[in-house]
């Protein structure tokens, strides 16, 4: 008898079910390999030892003034009291929540690990107010517990960094697939192989990005990120991000703007459109005269504590060759005004004259900056002074003129600037330093100028306390290993 419907294909129809990009098809399996256990467990070594230590010493300052109440008195374990395990349980677990042992950029953000460490102790307050007003912990153990707390951890963090930094315990070989414009291709895998020690397995030409296929080849690569340059706009942001989150594949895109300020935003729909708004902190400014109160305090005790440096240095320039001890030369810095830069001679006197018969040896491929290896100009001893950037040590008293900063796009010559684009001159807006991100991101192996202004737009952009700290940590560590200066 036939119904007059048509047959149907009940598996077809089960194949042709759509599903919420959003709920995902399989749990992600983490490895072993990919999470670095090592360094999280040195790190939370680190932490619970630098909270001994300011447990240690404040226990020692109080004992000449109150005593613990009984009430906190909760046994003693390992030489420490239980109150020290409570907190130490919650700093460890309050660090563990926003990632402090596993991110790769998390675990160095000092500022915010500062900010959940005072959360905790002001937490503590709140508990025992509300639990019991009349259980006060003494003033001469709590405060300086609080703030020897968050310098120790800190300040163990930042010798462990220039650890993790320089040895491959914080480097993980991660395998990752690069999505680019065909002549970028190579380009990025090379950079990308060379300076993370990522493993590139696969590679795709940007504009085959929406083809049925990609998304298989990225899976059969077995690639645990993408990062993915000049995408096909209107199909690939959002659609590759989901199927790859869905595959458990982490992405990076590298902006394609000059401009980077979205990253400061907050998505909002206005006029029924969708935008990025963008407001100032109401402490922004504050932040940043704290920042020239460190460069003032900091050149002013650098001059001190270095000025035997000073010293040995001048000798040694002496000795090497006939000249003046120090060398200055015009730079452009804050809103394209010109200043005196100092830096110890590093060179023979004539070397600026000579350096125009030396511009065919320019190693810079557009020719806007001007290095060279093995510089005929360069005195014996000048190889030293700028393999270690001990040359660069008198700008100390530019930053307490005030021309310079410790931290901030590196001054160029007027010879170099007079060959810029018009978006280079965007670094001028800020303060230039003695180091910066471009120093710590490849030095003198940045090829064009268009690389060293990206590197500064993103720093201007991304400015922050800690970011200049994190600039600080890894700027020591290369002048420790003498990388990347001639």
């Amino acid at each position: 008898m036939n119904s007059g419907r048509k047959p149907t294909n009940k598996p077809a129809e089960k194949r042709a079910k759509r599903y919420d990009i959003r709920a995902g098809n399989r749990i992600k399996q983490w490895s072993l390999v990919e999470f670095n256990w090592l360094r999280s467990l040195l790190l939370i070594a680190s932490d619970i030892l630098g909270l001994g230590i300011a447990w240690q010493f404040s226990w020692r300052l109080n004992q000449g003034f109150s005593p613990l109440p009984p009430e906190l008195n909760w046994g003693e374990f390992a030489g420490f009291t239980g109150l020290f395990w409570a907190f130490a349980a919650a700093i460890v677990t309050g660090f563990a929540y926003q990632n402090f042992y596993r991110g790769e950029s998390q675990w160095r953000n000092y500022v915010k690990q500062a900010q959940v460490i005072s959360g905790v102790y002001m937490t503590s307050l709140l508990v025992s107010y509300f639990y019991n007003p009349n259980v006060d912990a003494p003033r001469s153990l709590f405060f300086p517990a609080w703030i020897g707390s968050v310098v120790m951890i800190i300040g163990l963090r930042l010798l462990l960094t220039l650890l993790f930094d320089q040895f491959p315990i914080a480097r993980i070989h991660t395998p990752v697939f690069i999505i680019a414009p065909s002549d970028r291709l190579p380009h990025l895998a090379n950079i990308i192989e060379k300076r993370t020690g990522y493993k590139v397995v696969g590679v795709l030409i940007s504009s085959l990005a929406n083809t049925s296929h990609f998304m298989r080849t990225i899976i059969d690569s077995g690639a645990k990120e993408v990062i993915a340059e000049g995408l096909p706009e209107t199909q690939l942001a959002s659609q590759l991000y989901w199927q790859l989150r869905n595959a458990g594949i982490g992405l990076r895109l590298v902006p394609s703007s000059l401009m980077l300020l979205h990253r400061r935003g907050t998505p909002e729909i206005f006029a029924s459109m969708p935008m990025i708004r963008i407001e100032s902190s109401l402490l922004a400014n504050w932040e940043y005269i704290f920042k020239r109160c460190l460069d003032l305090v900091a050149a002013f005790i650098g001059l001190i504590v270095l000025s035997p440096v000073f010293i040995g240095i001048a000798i040694a320039i002496k000795t090497s060759s006939k000249g003046s001890v120090f060398y200055t030369q015009d730079r452009i810095g804050l809103q394209g005004q010109t200043f005196r830069m100092w830096k110890f001679r590093s060179m023979f006197m004539d070397a600026d004259r000579r350096q125009a018969e030396l511009e065919h040896l320019n190693k810079s491929s557009d020719g806007v900056m001007f290095k060279i290896e093995l510089d005929p100009r360069i005195i014996p001893i000048g190889h030293f002074l700028r393999s270690t950037s001990l040359d660069e040590l008198p700008q100390l008293f530019n930053v307490l003129i005030g021309q310079m900063s410790l931290v901030g796009p590196r001054p160029l010559p007027i010879r170099d600037v007079a060959r810029f684009a018009n978006w280079h001159h965007t670094r001028h807006l800020v303060m230039p330093g003695i180091t910066g991100l471009w120093q710590i991101s490849g030095r003198s192996d940045l090829d064009t100028i268009d690389d060293v202004a990206k590197l500064d737009l993103f720093y201007i952009d991304r400015w922050s306390l800690n970011f200049d700290l994190e600039i600080l940590i890894e700027t020591i560590r290369l002048l420790l290993f003498s990388k990347g200066a001639y």
